[in-house]
């Protein structure tokens, strides 16, 4: 893990909605992005080596120093997006049901993993033109609760990242704190001292 780090990013809400156990299916997906190849890459000579198969969720990597008769390595995932791929698409396909389901009181996670410069804050945060993932769910979270009727929400928001096994806080002023893994028989694990802020719009959750 020495080269990789995890993103991730949690809102935790609470609503007195009510629910049934059986009105979603729980499952983990794992949905694969891939970002074009940067002018750095092109101009140093990197060629491609894996094709991308969006409408089958498959991915085949070819090993360049090998030759043509040698048969690609095939990977089947959940979804794959490929460098033509966009940001709305991304989170209306993929995310805006999770976050369904997080409003109606199940838990959701998004867990971005990938090497160092594979695009993971890009995809998660974007840009002003671009969002990600992390605004995107911000607004369609308080848009629902605009929307709501007879209801109440409680929006609690944590900023943190793991890299190289450390979990660092990005809401903490002090960013040189290295947090710890904890487990407790009543909330099983969390992340011991981890900032947790109530927010009561997207203006106080993005500050």
């Amino acid at each position: 893990m020495a080269n990789s780090s995890e993103f991730g990013s949690q809102l935790s809400i609470g609503s007195n909605a009510s629910r049934t156990s059986n009105s979603k299916s729980e499952s983990v997906k794992v949905i694969v992005r891939c970002r074009p190849m940067s002018d750095k890459e092109v101009k140093g000579g990197h060629k491609q080596i894996i094709d991308m198969y969006c409408d089958r969720g498959v991915i085949q990597i070819h090993k360049s120093s090998t030759g043509e008769d040698e048969s690609p390595k095939i990977f089947t995932f959940d979804a794959v997006y490929d460098w033509n791929s966009n940001q709305t698409d991304l989170y209306e396909e993929i995310f805006r049901p999770l976050v369904d389901s997080v409003l109606e009181g199940f838990n959701g996670t998004v867990f971005a993993y990938g090497q160092t410069g594979t695009g993971k804050t890009f995809t998660m945060e974007g840009s002003a033109d671009k969002p990600g993932i992390i605004p995107n769910s911000f607004e369609q979270i308080f848009n629902c609760i605009a929307r709501s009727h007879n209801q109440q929400y409680l929006v609690r928001s944590s900023y943190l990242e793991i890299y190289q096994e450390e979990v660092r806080d990005l809401l903490s002023k002090d960013q040189s704190l290295r947090l710890e893994l904890k487990e407790r028989p009543d909330i099983g694990v969390y992340v011991k001292d981890l900032s947790s802020f109530v927010c009561k719009s997207i203006k106080e959750i993005e500050h």
